[in-house]
């Protein structure tokens, strides 16, 4: 025991002594597990601020709030298959399914793609067709002018609701109430303007204008936007029940035979984030992966640079056997100097990987909750362990077993 902490106090010295004697030969020796360290660290970083700012928005949704969204599976994807909800399904479920409190849909259209026109002014806004109740499940109320009405959709009115981002981009009055905007080549009637509102997923709200769905799908000639339905129950209601209730009318009116898969998905705020876990994981390990190969390179050359030190150390290995060292004493010695050497540009990477991450968050404003968390941080110093044990095996074994008379002898 008392051996083997001699052991491990020599070896960091001569490693510390090494980097200093030979700093840009360290650096470079190491540069593969700074690369590797420093890029892990950067991505865990920015997937857990992509997670937590995602998690929070979500929160902002009422957990009584379930999505019905079109379905395609990955296989049928490849192969050009698409699936649609349409507005007469939305028509037909919200007359039908008696237990549910409010639904809303949101309708996009590649008709409106172009976005909106004012005067001379033109602005790729997202154009959403929707109706009276998407302000009860969305929270997305007028500061001036008013919502969408029932007697709107009823009439097929072209009338619009606009963000904020929307007045700025087209130069419309401070309050465009009143004003006429070019959309899809029909003139639409400015009603109100919403209020300001949170950046989504990434995605700005108040660069959205709402109008009736009904008017977009007359526009459209019938069911050929994408359209998701959004509801809400009434109270103590069996959620399960009336889910099998509108799967069973959907499938019926998709004409989906017994045995094939639903061309239509339930979601949830829960479930959404269940699915961002899924996804930042998936793309943390993909690129850990990736990185992999750069500590796999910085291991390889740490283990050169143990090579070259064994043989520059041969006369100073000798010199201990012949002292009364023992292999096992060279040995640990050795792997020590690798691990300290391999830790050494670990704390480089993890530097970089931190500054990395502040600057991403600076660069990208609405992505402020970057951070590293400890299992990283502890991951990362494990794993360079790990490299220079393993790579520092070679070298650490060549010592010990060096012939002490040979030894004494090396030029």
């Amino acid at each position: 025991m008392f051996k083997s902490a001699i052991a491990i106090i020599e070896g960091i010295k001569a490693a510390l002594q090494a980097i200093r004697a030979n700093a840009m030969r360290s650096a470079l020796t190491c540069l593969g597990i700074i690369i590797g360290v420093a890029s892990v660290v950067t991505v865990v970083a920015v997937m857990q601020g992509f997670t937590k700012q995602i998690n929070d928005q979500l929160s902002d949704l009422s957990p009584d709030v379930t999505t019905i969204k079109p379905y395609v599976s990955l296989e049928d994807q490849m192969v050009g298959k698409q699936s649609k909800l349409n507005y007469d399904d939305f028509l037909y479920l919200k007359n039908k399914i008696k237990q549910i409190d409010v639904m809303t849909a949101n309708m996009i259209s590649l008709n409106f793609a172009n976005g909106a026109q004012y005067k001379n002014y033109t602005h790729s806004a997202q154009v959403v067709g929707t109706d009276k109740d998407f302000q009860k499940l969305f929270k997305t109320f007028p500061e001036k002018g008013r919502y969408i009405r029932e007697s709107d959709g009823e009439k097929r009115r072209r009338v619009a609701l606009v963000g904020k981002t929307v007045i700025e981009k087209l130069h419309l009055p401070k309050n465009p109430v009143g004003e006429y905007i070019k959309l899809a080549g029909k003139w639409f009637h400015i009603i109100g303007v919403t209020e300001t509102q949170d950046t989504f997923l990434g995605i700005d709200r108040n660069n959205n204008i709402y109008i009736p769905i009904s008017t977009m799908n007359t526009l459209e000639g019938g069911n050929t936007g994408f359209i998701s339905l959004t509801y809400r129950l009434k109270d103590e209601l069996d959620e399960k029940q009336v889910k099998q209730q509108i799967s069973n009318i959907l499938r019926q009116r998709h004409k989906i035979s017994s045995g094939q898969p639903d061309d239509f998905e339930f979601e949830t705020a829960q479930k959404a984030k269940e699915r961002t876990k899924e996804l930042t994981t998936s793309i943390t390990g993909v690129t850990a992966g990736i990185v992999g190969i750069s500590l796999i390179v910085g291991g390889i050359g740490v283990m050169n640079i143990m090579l070259v030190s064994v043989t520059e150390r041969t006369r100073v290995i000798g010199t201990l056997k012949a002292l009364g060292a023992t292999p096992g004493f060279i040995m640990l010695q050795f792997l020590v100097e690798a691990v300290v050497l391999s830790l050494f540009g670990g704390m480089i990477g993890l530097a970089i990987g931190f500054g990395l991450s502040e600057l991403i968050s600076i660069l990208i404003p609405n992505l402020s909750d970057t951070y590293i968390p400890t299992w990283a941080i502890l991951l990362s110093f494990g794993f360079t362990s790990a490299i220079g044990i393993i790579f520092g095996l070679a070298p650490a074994i060549k010592a010990a077993r060096l012939n002490p008379i040979d030894a004494l002898r090396y030029e």
